[in-house]
C-alpha cells in the first residue's frame, strides 16, 4: 500500500508538471510578462493629473466623421436592396462588393460605457476605428466570427473591459476565459499598455471634480467595470447597468436617422441600430465605381457607426449576419 501511494503521488506530480508546461508553452510565458508589467514603475498608480490625461482605449467620435458627400435619408430610398451576406467572401476580411444596393442585419457592439443606448431617431455615420486599442478590438471582432460557440454577450463584456482600460492581470471569471479564446498571447499583452488599475473612492471623487460633467459618467462607469471584472463574480446585467445610461441623449436635427456617409472607398453606407447589439446596414455601390480588374471589399470590423450626439453609444460593426429577423 505504501508503495502504491508513492507511485500515485509521483503520477499526480508528473501530470501537474506536464499541465503547467503545456499552459506555459501555449501562452509563451504571458503571465510572467504581465506580472512584470503590472509591477513595473510605468504600471504603478498614476498621479491624478497624468491619470486624467490618459487617452481612451478607442477615441473615435463624431469629429472623425467625414461629412463630405453625405446624403439625406431620401437618397436611393426607392431602391431594391439585395442581401449583403450572399455576396462572395474575401476570406476572413469581409464581402466582395459589386455595383448595386445591399443590406444586412448584423451583430454590433457598444464601444463606449456610460452613455445612452441608440434611439429610433439617432443619426449614425461611418467613422474609422481609432485609438490605442484599435488593433485588439478589430482582432476580437474578426476572431469572434471563427468562434460561434462564444456568446455575443460574453464578447460585449470583454469589449467593455477593454474600453474601460482594464489591466489583463486584473481579469477574472468568464471575461478572462473569453479573452483567452479570442486573443493571441501577444494581443493579450497589448491590453496592459495604457491600462488603469481600480481607483479607490477618494481618488474617484477627486478625479470627477476635475472633469466636465459630460465625462464624469463615462469615467465612473469605466472604474465600476474594472472593479466588477476583477471580482470574478458578475453577470451581463451588472455590466450593462454600468455601461448603459437610462433615458435618451438629445437628438441632433442636422443628422437624421438614415443619413448616408460617403465611405472613403467610394460607396455609400448608412446605419439603423436596434439597441446596441443589432444594426441594419445599407450600402449603395454606384455603377462604374469598381474598375475592371479591381476588387472592392466591405469589411465591417474596422468600422464604427458613430452617433452625432457624443452622449450616445458608438457601435462597432461586424461581418456576422443575423438571419431570420
Amino acid at each position: 500500500m505504501k508503495i502504491l501511494k508513492t507511485v500515485l503521488k509521483i503520477s499526480v506530480s508528473c501530470c501537474l508538471m506536464l499541465s503547467t508546461h503545456a499552459v506555459s508553452a501555449q501562452f509563451g510565458g504571458l503571465l510572467n510578462k504581465v506580472s512584470k508589467a503590472a509591477t513595473s514603475k510605468g504600471a504603478q498608480v498614476l498621479g491624478l493629473d497624468k491619470l486624467l490625461k490618459e487617452p481612451e482605449a478607442i477615441t473615435t467620435n463624431f469629429d472623425d466623421v467625414d461629412r463630405k458627400g453625405e446624403q439625406m435619408p431620401e437618397f436611393e430610398q426607392d431602391a431594391i436592396y439585395k442581401p449583403l451576406h450572399e455576396l462572395s467572401r474575401n476570406g476572413k476580411d469581409g464581402f466582395i462588393l459589386q455595383a448595386g444596393h445591399y443590406e444586412m442585419t448584423n451583430k454590433s457592439y457598444c464601444l463606449k460605457a456610460g452613455t445612452h443606448a441608440p434611439s429610433s431617431g439617432d443619426g449614425y455615420m461611418y467613422a474609422p476605428t481609432l485609438g490605442k486599442k484599435r488593433d485588439v478590438v478589430v482582432a476580437i471582432l474578426k476572431s469572434a466570427e471563427q468562434h460561434p460557440e462564444v456568446e455575443q454577450s460574453d464578447i460585449q463584456m470583454l469589449l467593455w473591459t477593454i474600453i474601460a482600460r482594464t489591466k489583463f492581470i486584473d481579469y477574472a471569471g468568464s471575461v478572462k476565459e473569453t479573452a483567452l479564446i479570442l486573443l493571441t498571447p501577444k494581443q493579450l499583452l497589448q491590453l496592459e499598455g495604457g491600462a488603469l488599475g481600480i481607483l479607490p473612492f477618494d481618488a474617484m471623487q477627486a478625479a470627477k471634480e476635475q472633469l466636465p460633467a459630460s465625462l464624469r459618467a463615462v469615467f465612473e462607469a469605466e472604474n465600476n467595470i474594472r472593479n466588477l471584472v476583477s471580482s470574478g463574480n458578475y453577470s451581463y446585467e451588472e455590466f450593462e447597468q454600468y455601461a448603459i445610461l437610462a433615458g435618451m441623449a438629445p437628438l441632433r436635427t442636422d443628422t437624421p436617422s438614415g443619413i448616408w456617409t460617403l465611405h472613403p472607398d467610394g460607396y455609400y453606407i448608412r446605419y439603423f441600430p436596434s439597441g446596441y447589439s443589432i444594426t441594419r446596414i445599407q450600402i449603395y455601390v454606384p455603377e462604374g465605381l469598381i474598375k475592371e480588374g479591381q476588387t472592392l471589399i466591405y469589411d465591417a470590423t474596422d468600422d464604427i457607426s458613430c452617433p452625432a450626439n457624443n452622449g450616445s453609444q458608438r457601435l462597432a460593426q461586424t461581418n456576422e449576419p443575423i438571419l431570420n429577423r
